[in-house]
């Protein structure tokens, strides 16, 4: 029972560690909770909002989100309506969970390349943040970093599939 509750560093097949994912996230989630403690105190005591932590809770709830995703697309734990392709024969099964991948692939992949363009454009005009004047660029470059991560997830796992001789059943799974 307590080998459930372990955390599985790596889906089995997968070859790079999932630990980095992980790691980074788990240290954004820390500092979006130590900013939104910090915002709670000062807010009590003073009477005053620390607004300008929002420019980076919001950074940092988006990099949660995204490297959730990679890591959810390496363990084979992406949301998806399995119900379909449990009810096709396992073969059928397998083609249509690779070409659910490959669609998942090109979505973060029109991201990267989109978030990429509105990056640039960020840079080129110079655009600033609200609050704090930074450069608005560097916030924006996360999403298609990270989306280049979850495609790089995701290729990994199509790569998984496609070696696998037929799709196990995901039945069992809740």
């Amino acid at each position: 029972m307590a080998e459930d509750a372990t955390p599985v560093r790596t889906h089995p097949g997968t070859r790079i560690t999932l630990a980095c994912e992980e790691l980074v996230a788990a240290i954004a989630m820390a500092l979006l909770g130590l900013i939104t403690f910090a915002n709670v105190v000062v807010r009590y005591l003073t009477n005053y909002s620390l607004a300008f932590t929002e420019e980076y809770s919001i950074v940092l709830m988006v990099i949660v989100a995204l490297l959730g995703t990679a890591i959810a697309a390496a363990r084979d734990n992406h949301i998806r309506v399995t119900w379909f392709i449990d009810q096709l024969p396992r073969k059928s099964g397998k083609v249509a969970d690779m070409l659910g991948t490959i669609t998942f692939i090109i979505m973060f992949g029109m991201v990267a390349w989109y978030g990429a363009l509105l990056v640039w454009d960020e840079y080129v005009y110079e655009v600033t943040s609200p609050a704090l004047a930074s450069p608005q660029w560097i916030y924006t470059a996360v999403l298609p970093v990270l989306s280049v991560v979850i495609m790089l997830r995701a290729f990994g796992r199509l790569m998984r599939l496609a070696r696998q001789s037929e799709r196990p059943s995901s039945k069992h799974s809740g």
